[in-house]
């Protein structure tokens, strides 16, 4: 009980410092994402005109995710130095593949036959795309993307390692003093929140997705 009761009286005692990181830590995650969800619906698109382009796609989206993030993060100082660019940087690229893949899983499963019924009614390309193939995948690119911000949550929190912003310098700082006074409710405290900061998130993604999928197909 005597721990659970400094952990809270050092909650209390940095509120706003916590609150503030973990704003900075959002705010990281979800611009990251945001980048991060368009560079893959573009290029997602640009991928599934061809077979060959569609191979490439998902083969880099299961490549990638193969490399360690704190190895890319330190390659990344050694070329931009640290701050939030190398932060953003590692971010986008993370965030950037399980959506990918969605993207080209999503528009490959539309129903050609529909497609060819809207070609056939005098819609264009752009029109296809826009108004009926991205609609019907919208669904499977959000699993996408909400895969991506839980991903993203804790690749934040490596970010620390390159003076990024968040509640990962909390987890750094305590590993480092491990032993030492307030060690353990430092790593707790940041560990906690960003667990806290995921699940609203994808709350929210969740809420976004329903708000956003056609009823016609929430329906089916």
């Amino acid at each position: 009980m005597t721990a659970i009761s400094d952990f809270f009286t050092f909650i209390g005692e940095r509120w706003s410092v916590l609150s503030f990181l973990a704003y900075q830590h959002m705010s990281l995650v979800v611009q990251s994402l945001l980048l991060a969800t368009l560079l893959a619906l573009v290029l997602g698109v640009l991928a599934t005109q061809t077979n060959w382009g569609v191979t490439v796609a998902q083969t880099f989206s299961a490549v990638g995710l193969t490399i360690p993030s704190y190895a890319l993060l330190g390659l990344l100082v050694g070329i931009v130095s640290i701050g939030v660019l190398p932060s953003v940087i590692v971010l986008v690229f993370f965030g950037f593949l399980p959506i990918l893949r969605n993207v080209v899983v999503g528009l490959r499963g539309v129903d050609p036959a529909l497609i060819e019924s809207a070609r056939g009614m005098g819609m264009g390309r752009m029109a296809t795309l826009v108004r009926l193939e991205i609609p019907l995948a919208w669904p499977v690119i959000m699993t996408g993307v909400r895969v991506s911000a839980q991903m993203l949550m804790g690749v934040a929190a490596i970010a620390a390692f390159a003076l990024g912003p968040g509640l990962g310098g909390y987890i750094f700082s305590g590993i480092s003093r491990m032993g030492g006074a307030n060690a353990t409710n430092s790593v707790v405290a940041g560990t906690l929140g960003i667990i806290l900061l995921a699940i609203i998130l994808d709350v929210v993604l969740n809420l976004l997705t329903r708000l956003t999928t056609s009823k016609g197909i929430a329906r089916v």
